[in-house]
Formats: C-alpha cells, sequence, structure tokens
C-alpha cells in the first residue's frame, strides 16, 4: 500500500505490513513495482519533477523546528511524484496497461506539475507568522489528501477538480512567496496586516475545503475561485491591448483525439532542464488542426493557472493590426496573472511610461516582457506558457518580421527557464526562414505525425459528428470519410457538413455521401479546393441571379475588415447604391453553414470558419468560376458613408458631464452598446479604408463632403475617442484628402481633411483621455483662422473663446518624432511625402517614421557600426540607402527592414553624404580624407580615380554591385 511505500521511501514508521526487504527497497524499481501492484501510480507529471528529494531537505532543514508538521506533506509528495517519474522508464514494460502513467491524461499532468512546482516553491519560501501557519497547515491537509489511495486512483476521472485544486495551490505559493513584499506594501498602505492576512487565507482554506469535498463525493460541481491577491497598484492605461484575439474554448480538439501530440507538448510545457528550448513551432499545411490544439493547451493551462497569455491572429481582423498589439496584450495579461511580474512591471513604466505607448517592438520585448519576466522567474509557481495562434494570418510579410525577429533573438534564448511559448502557423516561406533552424525553437510539424494516428483521430470525430446519421452512414462510409480525409480535419468537418440532411437540398444523406466520395483529388488542386468546389457547385448555380448575389454578398463579406453579424451585414446592404442589392443575405448565406460562422447563431460575426477558405475564393487559379474580386469597395464607402450621416449625433453616449476621463466612466461599455451600434462602430473605424479602395465617384465624393464640411465630423472624432480608435482618424482623413485632391469642386472639403489632421495632430491627447475635450477644449483653442475653426465653430453657440493670445494658425512645428537617443545626423522624406527616414549616432541606427502620425514604424535598422551621417530614399520608395563613418554605404528594404547585399565598402574614411540617381541605377557618395572612390564598368570592375584629401564623388553602378 502507499503508507508502506511512503515508510520505505521517507524512513517513517510503517502502517501497515513487515518491513520490507533492504535489497527491494534499496531497488527504485522493486518499488516503483510494489506501488504499482495496488494503485494506480501518480504520473511523472510530464518530466516536469528534477531531483526534489535533496532540495527538499535542505529547504526543510531550516523550518523543520517550526513547520515540519505542515511541510511533510509536501515533501512526501514531492518524493513520491520524484521516485515514480525517475523509475518510469524502466517500469512500464512489466505494469499492467491499466496502471502505466502513460494511459493518466495529460490535463490531469498538467495539475500535478503545478501542485509539485507549488510545493517546492511552499517549502522554500515560507514565513512562519500566525496566519501563515494556518495556510501552511491547510495546504499540508491538501497534500495529504492527494496522497490517499482513493485520491490517486480516481486522479484522472476527476480532471476538473483536480485542476481547481492546482489553481488555488499556485494562488496560495505564490501569496506565500510574495508574502514579505506584500507586508511591507501594507505597511506603506497603513492596512491591518494581521486582518488583510487572514483575509486570504480565509479565501483560500474555504475553496479547498470546497473542492476537497467535491473531489470525495466523485461530483463536478461549479465552485466560484476567488483568488486573493493584494496588487500594487500599475496604471496600465493606453497600453494597447487586443481584447478579442484571446482563447477561444470552442476550438479545442475533441475529447481523446490528438493524444499523442498533445502529450508531446505537455512535456516540453513541463520540462525543467535548463537547456530546454523555450519556443515550440507546430506547423503544418491548413487543415491539419493546428488551432484546435493550440487552444486545447491553451484551455488546459488556463484551468490550473498555468496560462500566461493566448493570443491569435485572425486573417478578417488584419485591420486591427494586431502585431503591434501583441507583446503589449501579453505584458498586460502576465500582469494580471503574477503579482510579481506586475510588481516588476510597474517599476518599469514608472521609470519610462513613454513604453506604454512606444510602437518600437524591440523596447517592448526587451522592457515590458523580458525584464520584468526575469525578475519575477523566482516568484511564478511552475512553468508559464504563451500562447501565440495563427501567425501565418497577421498580414503581408512585413507584418511579422520583428515578431520572428525578436523570437528568434539571442536574448528570446535566454529566457527564463520556466517560461514557454508555443507558436503555430503553416510553413509560410519567410516564418520557416526565421524559425526552421533557430537554436532556441522546436519544431513540430503535424504533417509529419503517423497516418493511423491522425486517421484514428478523425474516425473519432467523424463517428460523433455522424452518430445521428447511423441508419444511412455506418462504418464502411465513415472509414471511406476517414481515408478520404488524408489527415485533414477541416476536409473531415467539411464533410459531415456536406453529408448532414439539413444541408441534402433535395437529395437523400446517401446519394450526397455518393456526391462526396466523387469528389476528384488529382486535378491538381489541394484537398481542401476540391471540397470547397464541390460545396459551392451544390448549393450555387453558375449563372443567374442566385449566382450575381453569391458573388456580390461574398465580395462584402470577404472586404469586409471586421466581421459583422447578419442583422449589420443587412444593414450595410440595405445603404448600398443600388436597389438591386437591397436584399436579406440570409437568402446566400443559410446555405454556407459549413463553410461560415456566425449563420445560425444571428448574433455572432459572420467569418469564414477556416482560413483556407477565404485564399481559395480570392484566388481565380483554384476557385475559377466561384472567384470573389476584392479589389473595390466603393458598395461599402458608401454604405459606411450613409451610416454616418444618418447615426452620428453630439454627445452620442449621453454623458453627463466632462469631468471624467473615458476610462473612468464606470458604464461606458454599456452606454457604447445602447448608443453606438455594431454598423456605426464598423463605418467610423473603416469608411476611409473602403474610400481608398474605390474609384472616384462624383455621388461618392458627395457623401464625403456631406460629412467632412458638417459638423459631423466631429461627432465622428467623438465617437472614435469613445471607442478607443482615435489613432485611426488621422489616417483617414490624410486618405480622404488624397482621394479628393485634383477633382474639380473638392478642394474644399480636401482642405478641410487636412486641417482634420492638424487637429488631431495637435489635440488627440486631450480628445482620446476626454470625448468631451473635442468640444471643450480642441474646437476652441483651433487657430481662428483655421478651416476647421471658421467652418465649425458656428455651429457651437455655447462654447468658450479665446478672447486674447489664442492661435493664428497652426505650428510650424506639427510633430517632434522622438526616440533618437543621440545626435540625428540626417532625414529624408520618401517620395510620397508618408514615411521620414532618419539617421543617427545612437546605437548606430537608422530609424523610418510614418510622417502623418510620427510613430516609428517597426524596428530600428541596425547594422551599422558607427555613426550614420546621411540617409536617402530610393524614386521608388521601396529602399532606403545610408552612409556611415563605419566607411560602408548600406541598402535597406524599406517594407522588411532587411539589410540588403552585404555592406558597399569602397572609402577608407567616412561614408559622409549618400544619395541616388533618378533611375536608382546609381549610388553616389562621399567621403572625406584619404578617400578613394570608385565606378563600377560595365564588367562590374571598379577603377581607381583618385586621392587628393578633398571631397570625392564615386559611383558604383548598381546593377554591377549586387542583386536585389
Amino acid at each position: 500500500m502507499l503508507s508502506t511505500y511512503l515508510s520505505q521511501t521517507q524512513g517513517l514508521p510503517s502502517k501497515a505490513g513487515p518491513d520490507p526487504d533492504p535489497a527491494v527497497a534499496g531497488d527504485d524499481l522493486g518499488i516503483a513495482q510494489q506501488v504499482f501492484e495496488n494503485i494506480k501510480p501518480i504520473p511523472r507529471a510530464g518530466e516536469i519533477v528534477v531531483d526534489i528529494v535533496a532540495q527538499t531537505n535542505t529547504a526543510v532543514a531550516d523550518l523543520e523546528n517550526l513547520s515540519s508538521n505542515y511541510l511533510q506533506p509536501l515533501k512526501i509528495f514531492n518524493s513520491v511524484v520524484t521516485t515514480i517519474s525517475n523509475v518510469r522508464r524502466f517500469a512500464l514494460a512489466s505494469i499492467p496497461r491499466l496502471n502505466n502513467p502513460a494511459q493518466v491524461h495529460p490535463y490531469a499532468q498538467i495539475a500535478l506539475s503545478i501542485l509539485t512546482a507549488a510545493s517546492q516553491l511552499i517549502i522554500a519560501q515560507a514565513n512562519l507568522d500566525n496566519a501563515i501557519s494556518e495556510l501552511l497547515k491547510k495546504v499540508g491537509s491538501v497534500y495529504t489528501f492527494l496522497l490517499e489511495d482513493d485520491t490517486i486512483k480516481n486522479i484522472d476521472t476527476m480532471r476538473v477538480p483536480l485542476a481547481k485544486i492546482a489553481q488555488v495551490i499556485n494562488a496560495c505559493a505564490q501569496f506565500i512567496r510574495d508574502y514579505s513584499e506584500t507586508t511591507n506594501f501594507w505597511k506603506r498602505l497603513g492596512k491591518n496586516i494581521m486582518s488583510e492576512t487572514q483575509t486570504a487565507v480565509n479565501v483560500y482554506a474555504k475553496t479547498l475545503d470546497e473542492l476537497m469535498q467535491q473531489y470525495r463525493d466523485r461530483q463536478t460541481r461549479d465552485i466560484q475561485i476567488n483568488v486573493y491577491r493584494v496588487l500594487e497598484d500599475l496604471n496600465m492605461e493606453g497600453m494597447a491591448y487586443a481584447g478579442t484575439a484571446g482563447l477561444n474554448t470552442m476550438k479545442k480538439c475533441l475529447e481523446n483525439t490528438r493524444k499523442e501530440i498533445l502529450q508531446d507538448i505537455i512535456n516540453w510545457v513541463n520540462d525543467t532542464h535548463p537547456d530546454a528550448r523555450r519556443i515550440l513551432w507546430l506547423h503544418g499545411q491548413a487543415g491539419r488542426g493546428k488551432s484546435a490544439i493550440a487552444h486545447t493547451i491553451a484551455s488546459w493551462l488556463e484551468d490550473v493557472g498555468g496560462l500566461g497569455s493566448c493570443f491569435c491572429f485572425s486573417r478578417d481582423r488584419q485591420a486591427e493590426r494586431r502585431e503591434e498589439k501583441m507583446l503589449t496584450t501579453i505584458s498586460h495579461d502576465l500582469a494580471s496573472l503574477y503579482p510579481a511580474f506586475r510588481r516588476a512591471l510597474g517599476r518599469v513604466l514608472a521609470e519610462h511610461p513613454s513604453l506604454k505607448t512606444t510602437p518600437d517592438l524591440l523596447k517592448q520585448w526587451q522592457k515590458l516582457i523580458l525584464e520584468p519576466l526575469s525578475k519575477a522567474a523566482g516568484s511564478i509557481v511552475g512553468n508559464v506558457v504563451v500562447v501565440i495562434d495563427a501567425l501565418d494570418e497577421s498580414g503581408e510579410i512585413s507584418s511579422r518580421k520583428h515578431i520572428l525577429s525578436l523570437l528568434t533573438s539571442k536574448e528570446a534564448a535566454n529566457m527564463p527557464p520556466n517560461f514557454r511559448i508555443l507558436l503555430t502557423s503553416r510553413a509560410l516561406s519567410d516564418i520557416e526562414r526565421a524559425l526552421k533552424d533557430a537554436m532556441n525553437v522546436r519544431a513540430m510539424c503535424l504533417d509529419d505525425v503517423p497516418a493511423e494516428l491522425a486517421q484514428r483521430d478523425i474516425t473519432l470525430f467523424v463517428s460523433k459528428e455522424l452518430l445521428s446519421l447511423k441508419d444511412s452512414i455506418g462504418p464502411t462510409e465513415i472509414q471511406q470519410i476517414v481515408h478520404r480525409s488524408n489527415g485533414l480535419f477541416e476536409w473531415a468537418r467539411l464533410a459531415c457538413e456536406f453529408v448532414d440532411p439539413n444541408r441534402a437540398f433535395g437529395e437523400t444523406v446517401e446519394e450526397r455521401f455518393k456526391s462526396l466520395i466523387a469528389i476528384p483529388s488529382d486535378e491538381g488542386k489541394t484537398l481542401l479546393d476540391g471540397m470547397y468546389a464541390t460545396i459551392l457547385g451544390s448549393v450555387v448555380p453558375k449563372s443567374g441571379t442566385p449566382f450575381l448575389r453569391f458573388r456580390s454578398v461574398m465580395q462584402q463579406l470577404l472586404t469586409m475588415l471586421e466581421p459583422l453579424p447578419l442583422a449589420a451585414l443587412n444593414h450595410m446592404r440595405s445603404l448600398f447604391p443600388s436597389k438591386e442589392d437591397h436584399y436579406d443575405v440570409v437568402i446566400i448565406l443559410q446555405f454556407m453553414a459549413p463553410v461560415l460562422g456566425g449563420i445560425a447563431d444571428h448574433t455572432s460575426p459572420v467569418r469564414p470558419l477556416h482560413a483556407s477558405f477565404y485564399d481559395f475564393l480570392t484566388d481565380h487559379s483554384r476557385s475559377g468560376v466561384y472567384f470573389i474580386d476584392t479589389s473595390d469597395s466603393s458598395n461599402l464607402a458608401y454604405a459606411s458613408l450613409q451610416v454616418l450621416s444618418k447615426e452620428l449625433r453630439f454627445n452620442i453616449c449621453r454623458l453627463e458631464n466632462s469631468y471624467l476621463s473615458n476610462s473612468q466612466i464606470p458604464d461606458l461599455p454599456e452606454r457604447i452598446k445602447s448608443n453606438i451600434s455594431q454598423h456605426l462602430s464598423y463605418s467610423c473605424k473603416f469608411w476611409a479604408e473602403h474610400l481608398k479602395m474605390a474609384k472616384f465617384d462624383s455621388c461618392l465624393a458627395t457623401s464625403v463632403q456631406g460629412i467632412v464640411e458638417s459638423e459631423k465630423i466631429l461627432f465622428w472624432i467623438e465617437a472614435l475617442s469613445l471607442l478607443g480608435a482615435l489613432g485611426s482618424a488621422e489616417s483617414s482623413l490624410a486618405i480622404t484628402a488624397r482621394w479628393l485632391q485634383d477633382h474639380a469642386g473638392c478642394e474644399v472639403p480636401a482642405a478641410l481633411a487636412m486641417d482634420g489632421v492638424k487637429l488631431l495632430q495637435y489635440f488627440t491627447t486631450a480628445i482620446s483621455c476626454s470625448a468631451p475635450h473635442l468640444y471643450l477644449s480642441a474646437l476652441p483653442f483651433a487657430p481662428s483662422t483655421s478651416l476647421f475653426s471658421k467652418q465649425l465653430m458656428c455651429k457651437f453657440s455655447h462654447l468658450v473663446k479665446v478672447a486674447q493670445g489664442g492661435l493664428q494658425d497652426w505650428p510650424a512645428v506639427q510633430l517632434a518624432l522622438q526616440g533618437h537617443t543621440d545626435a540625428v545626423t540626417s532625414v529624408a522624406f520618401s517620395p510620397d511625402g508618408n514615411s521620414i527616414v532618419s539617421g543617427s549616432g545612437d546605437n548606430t541606427t537608422v530609424r523610418v517614421w510614418d510622417a502623418k502620425s510620427g510613430d516609428q514604424i517597426g524596428s530600428p535598422l541596425e547594422g551599422h557600426t558607427s555613426y550614420v551621417t546621411s540617409v536617402a530614399f530610393f524614386p521608388d520608395g521601396n529602399r532606403i540607402v545610408s552612409g556611415s563613418e563605419d566607411m560602408t554605404v548600406r541598402v535597406w528594404d524599406t517594407k522588411s527592414g532587411d539589410q540588403i547585399g552585404s555592406p558597399l565598402k569602397a572609402h577608407t574614411q567616412d561614408a559622409h553624404s549618400v544619395a541616388f540617381s533618378s533611375d536608382a541605377n546609381m549610388i553616389i557618395s562621399g567621403s572625406v580624407g584619404e578617400a578613394v572612390g570608385i565606378s563600377g564598368d560595365g564588367n562590374g570592375h571598379p577603377t581607381m580615380l583618385h586621392d587628393n584629401g578633398e571631397y570625392i564623388i564615386y559611383s558604383y553602378l548598381y546593377s554591377c554591385c549586387y542583386s536585389i
């Protein structure tokens, strides 16, 4: 029995049976076999346990006199798990299948790993005043309970309460670890420390008692877990946060599927070896189930308190530019979960408040993630996992370039050993190039999963999905579907939808099944493409009004920059300029449920269920007649402007006063929901983006004019402030001005749009903080000669006016681009005027800026080893050239930030000036002193010029220097 085993391993008196034979007792394999004969063993907790016994004995020795009774169960728990873990590889052959630790569900293994890690932290960090001793006593009773035979035998079937116990023990461990710092904090606040501590202890004790009773009753009840945390105040207002990018438990794997791959990932999560790779890249072709696995792991970890953050990219959310919010969102999540991280982050932000809004991903990574994580590592229980799902859906290559660079950096390789990043994506060329051979990345390919395992899991999935059709779809038909799926879960899901009798339009289930099996797979198309073509062919005729409506509705859906529910889609369509488009989208979308979400549930956004469907429809070579052209969005531009014209109004959320900032209004979310419809919110954020993709049209221009030349433009800015989306307003007005320019009769609205840009540049801080101050501060203090003031002040009769000393015109200095930390030596505009490049001596960097907002674009371009003295854009704006005191000239890709080719080395002293020829075929640079200029001849051979100590201009024939 377990009591006998414990006496053998810990030297405690045996409660049952004779003393074991020394030969057996001294042999780990024999000990493990004795245990396994009587109980289902505790699993090794996924390889997380190292040599605990030595650590435990050392830690306990210091506290033995005060707390041996309380801490002993934790010590025993560690020893049991450790010993069984050590002999697991030898014992498997002789252990009955039911007792095999590998059969313990990985969900339970995560909980056990948290419990083991928590016990170690508690043993090492316990502070023993009366209140904490009470908490230690309760924790000790939990571990005693967990070691009971009956508990262990049911450990796999009672995974839910076990996970909740692990979550609370996790919180207890952190509370004990942080107790001394918390004490100091409370003293600073003048709080009653004993009262506060006792309250926390009571909360934990009550919750643990309820959970243990639930376990004894063999029931799973909903017990609210109140994690008691006293946190130092941390103001994260202003930090970008992607609230819609989190965990979606609806995407989890079907129970008992993907067991091997999930087990492998859990083993990696729980691996405590200091050399364990910090990042696991899970990749595979579309439809393999990468996101399902990621959300399953994230869900399990969240249940036991081991999930640091879950951040998901999505093709239909690319307009949100989630890549810019990823690190700030992860930092925010970590701070909300781990008090030590929160304190460390608070100190960083107190010293550098500008980090809240910096677009510099390198600074975000170093200061908002790595620095507080490093300081908090010893206070966090177990391994912390951050899940980043579907990186390939972030957008263009440039959207993830810097993320990939950070993840493969030396700093990432040296992250704290208890920090893990699970990353999923398709193996796109840029992602594979960055991650495949990275030293700190472990690659796991779902395409390599053995066919028999994939077929087993898809068989379970299909059997469950088609259980109600067992009279028509039997084991033989299920195996045919499984075989045709070729390991693609998405194909299997689509197949189940296809044969569903509710989708069988005039056909029997048997007929639909025959059509499914007849789908050709050898016509040069991917398996999923064939399925998509078959599904569309079964519901969409290839000509006539229904076909035209299909193309119109799908174009609307695929050009939306944020998914909307059916009601909002219908409202937008009712405002399209052509009356022929005024029909209910349901007449088309009701037949698209196999490939689109949000059809049955009218409150959920309508979106492709899988990114591959979007790819299929927008690629003419793949979709053929079903191709959807997304290059024009005139209809959505017109509809959005109509929504703004009809629904925008002054004080739209009916705020009573201007005394509170937006963030201080307690019921602002409810006010927004009641007063700003989903289609109005969408129109406010994206009307200009759709306008940019629309051809100039006089009717559309009239709608733009109706907004820009009226007070509606102020109501629009007000709404964006309340929605927290004011950051897009400036670019929206700049887009509008460019769209209107050079068209007769559009001079006034174009000028007003540019004046609005200046208003936002000057007053964005005040307006974003408080929407009412658009009217109370921004408009009254705008220059009296500005178009905005002349056009709009008269619309508001009760506004304050500047009687004396106000601005007469907008200041000449419109923006201060802040980021360099040393002298700025050279600047240049891009040919289109939208970007600025600058060179400096600060860490020898070149930086690129958004000329409208002043935000830095991407991370600094690094490579020079001395002062950057000159910069310039290529005539096409796609490349940048820089010269430096390191005697080199370098060329950079503007979008990706990558250096193109090797440095151009010709000078023997500083390269002080660089420029391009108008045809971009020549780079000209100047130097000083003992410089030698060279010119490439037709064969690329350099020709010596002269050396007179003067400035020497030399040229390279561009094509002879390097290729791009």
